[in-house]
């Protein structure tokens, strides 16, 4: 239930970024907003757990100095994910971020020399087959906008690198105190994509709008939920729960942004969410079962 409500969390965000920018407002208005207040939010919350327990684990300098590299895709995510919802529907866009399933499989065969089982190239040929079904690439006669495509497929990467080292650096730390040092890498991130891109003003209207549901959905839920989660049951399990990230989403799209879903991207999303299942659930038999 908890990775399940912060992979929730996470498939409403996009839907609030597309919002903002119907409002006007820029991507580095809303990442800072976003970070700003996620740091500021997880900041309290480490704050108040930490007066209540005096025996909670201590970060080292070292501990610290891995989980604000770790947090600098956090923030590389964030602003790609953003840009790519600027040019494409979300629905598109979250269908691009969970190639993040296949470059997973991908970094483990050459960070940890695993090569991919018959199972998982199956699933991957599988997620494929959904991503093309799912983003119309099928029927549609034009293509979405390239630009889109380059950002969502930059923040896939940069999410499996995400999910590949936040789940096991400093396990020891509780999830507030985690989250709190991985939000200051992700902050610099996203203060420097802010310094390249200054138009030259900051609009504050949007810490009081748009930069409250951004940072509770987007910074200071999901983390503390699935890190608080991931330890309780398997990381294959895992991985399948989260994956409620992409029906979420796409709902939300359909549902507040009237994004026009077809049945064949609704068959390419069953598709991905399949292939997910295929390769993180070990079918055994045995006459018991």
């Amino acid at each position: 239930m908890l990775v399940g409500l912060g992979a929730a969390s996470y498939g409403m965000l996009a839907t609030f970024v597309k919002l903002a920018y119907d409002e006007g407002y820029t991507t580095a208005e809303v990442t800072v907003s976003q970070m700003l207040l996620g740091l500021l939010g997880m900041g309290i919350i480490y704050g108040f757990q930490k007066s209540r327990n005096k025996e909670m684990a201590k970060a080292t300098p070292r501990n610290k100095m891995q989980l604000i590299i770790c947090g600098t895709s956090t923030g590389f995510t964030s602003v790609l994910y953003y840009m790519s919802v600027k040019y494409i529907p979300v629905s598109v866009a979250i269908v691009l971020l969970m190639q993040s399933v296949w470059l997973g499989v991908l970094v483990d065969w050459l960070v940890h020399k695993n090569p991919p089982t018959a199972k998982k190239i199956v699933s991957v040929l599988i997620v494929i087959a959904g991503t093309l079904l799912a983003t119309n690439l099928v029927s549609s006669t034009q293509m979405p906008d390239w630009r889109g495509i380059l950002w969502g497929l930059g923040a896939a990467a940069s999410y499996t690198l995400t999910m590949y080292t936040g789940n096991s650096i400093a396990t020891q730390l509780i999830p507030a105190q985690r989250g709190l040092y991985m939000l200051l890498g992700g902050t610099v991130i996203v203060a420097a994509f802010t310094g390249i891109t200054w138009p030259g003003y900051f609009n504050y209207a949007i810490l009081l709008y748009w930069g409250v549901p951004l940072a509770v959905f987007g910074t200071i839920l999901p983390p503390l939920l699935m890190n608080a989660g991931f330890p309780k049951i398997s990381i294959g399990l895992g991985s399948i729960v989260s994956a409620i990230e992409l029906p979420v989403s796409v709902t939300m799209a359909y549902v507040i942004l009237h994004e026009k879903v077809g049945a064949m991207q609704w068959m390419g999303i069953v598709l991905i969410l399949a292939a997910i299942v295929l390769m993180n659930v070990g079918f055994k038999s045995s006459s018991k079962n």
